[in-house]
């Protein structure tokens, strides 16, 4: 009844089948501690793939732009009294881009999304830095700073702030997921520590291409994503678990021949 009414339809027979198949499959189990996640081989592609993606959250220099808007306004012109409230109006894009994202998840997909994000923030983030590094010398290029706030925040918001709190959900089952969100909330909060601590350094040191380490992060994250997360739109978590199990277990043999736990296949080297 609680789902019927959370989904606002009586036709839940697909979803209860998978919430049925998942529960029978851990029958037994005991929910899992953090460091129980580090030691299961079974877990493996699952927790490296959250630990990266929720890193990214923080390394990829979107909380950063934020220290930079206000020097971005005021040089573009914005009157001193004004640019606490466009400052907010960036936060405001972020939000709604990250509702907007969790609205249209589930008929654009996971990797799109975070591909799309990375890559886009990517982009922005080389723009953004020659903006700055010519702001004195071409009187237009303030505004082209204060567009790539605005397009940085809006990548961020429509791909990984939307997509990368669901993930733990889909890829880890019913025991590890507790766990899985305690690493991720670690993570986040240790790499918004880190950056905040790193950034004025990093500003000092590379002036205005600072956002060099932010663009390596974005760049290899989205590489990761590409070759290494497979899509979990329109999968139950068993068919998800299935991807990674064969990941987790494929192990080479000095035969050339790879390796798992109920399969052997030669590969072409």
């Amino acid at each position: 009844a609680a789902l019927q009414k959370l989904r606002g339809t009586s036709d839940l027979s697909a979803e209860l089948e998978e919430m049925l198949a998942e529960q029978a499959a851990v029958k037994g189990q005991r929910a899992k501690n953090p460091w129980e996640l580090f030691q299961n081989p079974a877990l493996r592609w699952q927790l490296l793939s959250i630990v990266v993606l929720s890193s990214a959250m923080q390394l990829c220099g979107n909380d950063s732009m934020y220290s930079y808007a206000a020097y971005v306004f005021q040089e573009a012109g914005i009157p001193q009294d004004k640019i606490p409230y466009v400052v907010i109006g960036t936060g405001s894009c972020e939000l709604i881009t990250s509702v907007t994202c969790n609205m249209i998840i589930d008929y654009a997909g996971r990797r799109p999304l975070l591909l799309g994000g990375y890559i886009f923030m990517a982009g922005w983030a080389i723009v953004f830095m020659v903006a700055l590094s010519q702001q004195t010398q071409i009187s237009w290029m303030p505004y082209l700073s204060m567009a790539c706030i605005f397009a940085y925040i809006l990548s961020f918001g429509i791909g990984p702030a939307g997509v990368t709190g669901v993930l733990p959900t889909e890829v880890f089952d019913q025991m590890s997921r507790p766990a899985a969100y305690m690493i991720c909330g670690s993570l986040l909060w240790f790499n918004l520590f880190l950056v905040g601590t790193a950034f004025p350094f990093i500003v000092k040191s590379l002036a205005h291409f600072c956002y060099i380490p932010f663009l390596v992060v974005c760049v290899c994250t989205a590489l990761y994503v590409w070759f290494f997360l497979p899509e979990t739109k329109g999968k139950s978590f068993l068919e998800i678990s299935e991807e990674f199990r064969k990941r987790n277990f494929k192990t080479k043999t000095r035969a050339g021949f790879y390796k798992g736990p109920e399969e052997i296949k030669t590969t072409t080297l």
